[in-house]
Order: structure tokens, then C-alpha cells, then sequence
């Protein structure tokens, strides 16, 4: 199955409704149909906020609290995000672009319908999150930890992994075959419900070995 291609703001089915985002986020406050272009948030408290029908472009967050949002129907291109804390919040029919998440805390929140758009994730935490249906496009994962999480259906054609984490991890219909390189630094042995090439098979090779506690000599 080909993977999916990203839209334009334009291509969006809300995009003439969209209005600017004025002022600063806040806490529980909710926002529909609005779009945030070259916004800087430096320390937002928007824990509990809404979002729906919502476009970001070309913003930052940098550090702030976002606990608990939800974000339904959002469209977002060359985001950035550096050590927000996005634990419990709730993403459905999302689609991320072009962006970056470092230091970023995502456990224990909800996933569903989101695709990824060669972004770069660096240092985040998904631990007991929830991902249904997500697709990593050409995205660079570097020491993210899925540790605890249940993952279902979740694709990663053209994506590098590296140093990634699936301790205790649930694996369902998860497809790992179009990834273009398999770093994992630990939770080998969570793997059982995925797919994988014989390539990545062979690749893999010493790892489940180790995990299994199988010696391999061939003297």
C-alpha cells in the first residue's frame, strides 16, 4: 500500500472558515476553526484546551503545559515544539507536517487517525500512550520511548529508528517493513505482533538472540 501524501492549508475542507488566532492560549479554552501562522508560545499554559478544525503554521513552542488537550481535525506544518509537556492529550484525524518535537512529553495520551510528515522526533516520551491507525512518514525517530504502549496498526514507511524504546509495548498489525533503518535500543522482545523484512530480520538478528539468551559461536 503506497503512503499517504500530505495536504496543502488549501486542500483543507475548513480552510475558508479559518480566522487568525489572536492573544495568547489558555487553559480549557476553546478554539474552533482558527489558524495560528508564526505564532512564538514561550511557557503557554493551555492545559485542558480544544482545539478543532484548527491549522498551525511556522510556530514555536517552546517549554509549556498542554496537559489533557485535545486536538481533533488539525492540520500542522513546520511546527516546532521543545519541551512541552502534551501528556493526555487526545489527537484524532491530525496531520503534522514538516515539523519537530524535542524533550517532548507525550505519555499516556491518545492517538487516532494521526499521520506524520517527515518530522523529526528527538527525545520524546510516548510511554503508555495509545496509537491507532498513525502513520511516521519519512520521519526521523531518535530516542523516543513507546515503553508501555499499545500500538495498533501503526505504519513507518520511509522512517528512520534510532535508539528507539518498545519496553513493554503492545504491538498489533504493526508494520515496520517500509523502514529505512531499525534502531532499537531496547524491548526487542515487544516486537511480537509486528512485521518486519527478512532484511530487518537479519539485521535484528543479534538482538533477539540476546534477548532469548541464545550464545551464537561458530567456534
Amino acid at each position: 500500500m503506497p503512503a499517504p501524501t500530505p495536504r496543502e492549508l488549501a486542500d483543507l475542507p475548513y480552510a475558508g472558515y479559518l480566522e487568525p488566532l489572536r492573544g495568547e492560549l489558555e487553559r480549557e479554552g476553546d478554539y474552533d476553526s482558527v489558524h495560528a501562522d508564526g505564532n512564538t508560545f514561550a511557557d503557554a499554559d493551555a492545559g485542558s484546551a480544544r482545539f478543532t478544525e484548527s491549522a498551525f503554521s511556522s510556530v514555536t513552542f517552546t517549554q509549556g503545559r498542554m496537559r489533557r488537550a485535545r486536538f481533533n481535525d488539525v492540520w500542522m506544518h513546520t511546527v516546532r515544539w521543545v519541551g512541552t509537556d502534551l501528556a493526555e492529550s487526545n489527537w484524532l484525524d491530525a496531520e503534522i507536517i514538516a515539523s519537530a518535537l524535542a524533550g517532548v512529553e507525550i505519555f499516556s495520551a491518545e492517538l487516532r487517525r494521526v499521520s506524520f510528515f517527515n518530522c523529526k522526533f528527538d527525545s520524546v516520551n510516548l510511554g503508555t500512550t495509545t496509537l491507532q491507525d498513525v502513520v511516521f512518514v519519512d520521519c526521523l525517530l531518535r530516542d523516543v520511548d513507546f515503553g508501555g504502549a499499545t500500538l495498533t496498526g501503526v505504519t513507518f514507511p520511509g522512517s528512520t529508528l534510532d535508539g528507539v524504546r518498545f519496553g513493554k509495548a503492545q504491538l498489533k498489525k504493526v508494520d515496520l517493513r517500509g523502514a529505512v533503518a531499525l534502531g532499537i535500543a531496547y524491548g526487542i522482545d515487544a516486537l511480537k505482533g509486528a512485521t518486519i523484512s527478512s532484511t530487518q530480520l537479519l539485521d535484528l538478528a543479534p538482538a533477539f538472540a540476546q534477548a532469548l539468551g541464545v550464545t551464537v559461536k561458530d567456534r
